[in-house]
């Protein structure tokens, strides 16, 4: 249940530390409300759809692309700070931008494009999506990017190297990479969407791994987080086969993992107790948690898609053929830049400018633009 009032330790949209453009406020949301509308209503977040998350586009209508994963993560952060009390609109807008600077297809995307950009800064998708939010969209008539609070934004920049820090902490000194640099931690509405994007690709990827055929129930039964809630669920239903007994698993991994965090963070919270938003940041460790028993769980689950999904031949196949798309792009791009459109060839930085262009495509976008530059078709 909600608790009556706002406990100390929970993000206040009233005393938010604010935009880096000042704006009136809202005459009928909160800070944080309007962020999620600005998130919702921008090019990055619709562009998700069509972005990989682990299974490609063209290889089925059911699996999860960046957009369905980005709206689950939102619906556990949501069901889980509702019951710790913190700000669900927060929860809700980090949730739903954490994932706007991904490449298209996937983890292989980003790993070009930062191969490409070695010795121009980099690639890294968390910092591209604060990127996005900061600079490339361009919506409003006063800034570019959407002018995020401070809390959203911290939230967004989940992780980051000392270089990277250094570098925002100078333009932005004080500020969402300051702790980087001198240690500590975001909001518990930052450091819950962290956990929630955990738990939602552990339980989309095993129902997408099974309905690809690259993983059998048979293999998952290995891992003890399925293990348990597989037994649970055929004890409750002994009827249940096929899909629904998967579903049903599923579930059932998800609520247990859901109410041990809301466990374990209401006891870290009781013996830390802090009274500000502050003392979270200046914890000793992050508050919001699994049990050390559920993130063993978590962890073995975890091992077991990066050994058989992750890694499986047809799925390496795939991501072979889409880093070669992406470093083709790169290299056309950076030979001629007329090939992107005005805003971006016109830029100075003309290798930033090509990753900024191809990190905003779609999967379908960058294969019709490799096409139409090479000729193939590797799809």
């Amino acid at each position: 249940m909600l608790p009556p009032t706002r406990p100390p330790y929970a993000a206040d949209p009233s005393r938010s530390r604010g935009r880096r453009l000042a704006e009136p406020p809202a005459p009928t949301r909160s800070e944080f409300q309007r962020d999620r509308d600005r998130i919702i209503h921008s090019t990055a977040f619709r562009r998700l759809v069509y972005k990989t998350q682990v299974f490609m586009n063209h290889e089925g209508d059911l699996f999860r692309t960046r957009l369905t994963h980005s709206l689950e993560v939102a619906q556990l952060g949501r069901s889980i700070a509702r019951s710790l009390g913190l700000d669900e609109d927060l929860v809700e807008a980090v949730a739903l931008a954490h994932d706007l600077g991904h490449t298209p297809f996937g983890h292989a995307g980003q790993d070009v494009l930062d191969a490409c950009m070695k010795g121009h800064g980099g690639f890294e998708h968390n910092l591209q999506s604060l990127r996005v939010v900061d600079h490339l969209e361009q919506r409003y008539p006063h800034f570019d990017g959407l002018n995020l609070c401070f809390e959203t934004r911290e939230g967004i920049l989940k992780h980051c190297s000392r270089r990277h820090a250094e570098l925002i902490d100078a333009a932005e000194p004080g500020g969402i990479a300051t702790r980087f640099l001198h240690g500590g931690h975001p909001s518990l509405e930052a450091q819950l969407c962290n956990l929630a994007d955990e738990v939602a690709y552990n339980a989309h990827d095993v129902d997408d791994g099974v309905r690809s055929g690259l993983i059998e129930l048979e293999q998952l039964l290995e891992v003890e987080l399925v293990r348990e809630h597989w037994r649970a669920a055929l004890e409750a239903h002994p009827q249940l086969t096929g899909k629904r007994l998967l579903f049903e698993t599923i579930r059932r991994m998800l609520s247990a993992q859901v109410y041990d965090i809301i466990d374990a963070t209401r006891a870290a919270l009781e013996t830390a107790h802090p009274e500000s938003i502050d003392a979270v940041r200046h914890a000793e460790k992050p508050l919001l948690r699994f049990s050390p028993e559920m993130r063993a769980k978590s962890t073995a689950l975890k091992r077991f898609l990066f050994a058989n999904l992750y890694r499986h031949p047809q799925v390496q196949s795939t991501r072979a053929r889409a880093e070669q798309v992406l470093r083709d792009l790169f290299a056309a791009y950076v030979g001629d830049v007329s090939q992107m459109p005005a805003d971006f060839a016109s830029r100075p930085d003309r290798e930033r400018a090509c990753a900024d262009y191809i990190a905003g495509m779609t999967d379908r976008y960058a294969l019709r633009e490799h096409q139409r530059l090479t000729g193939q078709t590797l799809f």
